[in-house]
């Protein structure tokens, strides 16, 4: 255990100065959530005023939305650095070394999971400066950046999964797209669950997504339901188990096929 551990710190600093040679990639994806934030916040100000929605200020209803929705695009993509490394012969060395086969991809989880904090935390600040209002304190951000992580941790294992069975960046490229836009629209990120259509409302009852926004929200409400906050995050919890089984089971597929 002391092996996979220490194999997998040093995997996860590797990820950390892989990205520090990247600053470009570093500015868009803190740039990115700002642009969603300012722009839809402004965009859609007003849809508060629709009978039913629920909210009385869309700063307060969004910015939860949009942390998840930084984690959850950020995961979506962390396959196409194990794509490369593939391409590299990366991997491949790594396996015929003493290192830890876990740690080839839980050091990426790892690595992915304080990202998705960093920019949860600098969202939230950006929240408060635009006139957000977190009346669940402390706890609740806790919370909402819990649900986030757990969320994109998941979806990053899955990346990896698609990556390592793939190999192919088109391939990547088009099955994240496919399925990182449904999710977001099919859940509540920028509408209030009531307002959308019934199966939309259906489809949410099952998505990650809607499971992590719904808790996130709850958790920064003035009264949180921690029943609701827990239970949410109890799936998110079993859904990243799963997901990084899967991601196991792929990487021992390669490791076979090679």
């Amino acid at each position: 255990m002391t092996h996979v551990l220490t194999d997998t710190l040093f995997m996860t600093q590797r990820h950390f100065r892989n990205l520090l040679r990247q600053p470009a990639w570093i500015l868009i994806s803190l740039v990115q959530p700002v642009v969603w934030l300012l722009l839809y916040g402004a965009l859609f100000r007003k849809i508060v005023e629709i009978p039913g929605f629920g909210a009385g200020s869309y700063i307060d209803f969004l910015t939860p939305g949009i942390v998840v929705m930084t984690c959850l695009f950020s995961a979506g993509w962390s396959g196409m650095d194990l794509i490369e490394d593939i391409d590299r012969g990366v991997i491949d060395r790594f396996l015929v070394s003493p290192a830890s086969r876990s740690s080839l991809i839980a050091g990426r989880l790892v690595q992915g999971a304080i990202v998705g904090i960093i920019q949860s935390v600098i969202i939230v600040v950006l929240g408060l400066i635009v006139g957000a209002e977190y009346p669940g304190g402390v706890a609740g951000i806790a919370a909402l950046t819990i649900c986030a992580v757990l969320l994109g941790t998941g979806v990053g294992a899955l990346s990896n999964a698609i990556g390592v069975l793939s190999r192919r960046v088109e391939t990547m490229v088009a099955v994240s797209n496919f399925v990182l836009l449904p999710l977001t629209f099919l859940s509540s990120v920028f509408m209030a669950r009531a307002l959308m259509p019934g199966w939309m409302q259906s489809v949410a009852t099952y998505n990650p997504v809607e499971w992590a926004v719904n808790a996130g929200r709850e958790g920064l409400a003035s009264s949180p339901d921690w029943g609701v906050v827990l239970s949410r995050m109890g799936w998110l919890a079993l859904f990243t188990l799963v997901c990084t089984w899967l991601a196991t089971r792929a990487f021992r597929v390669y490791q076979k096929s090679i």
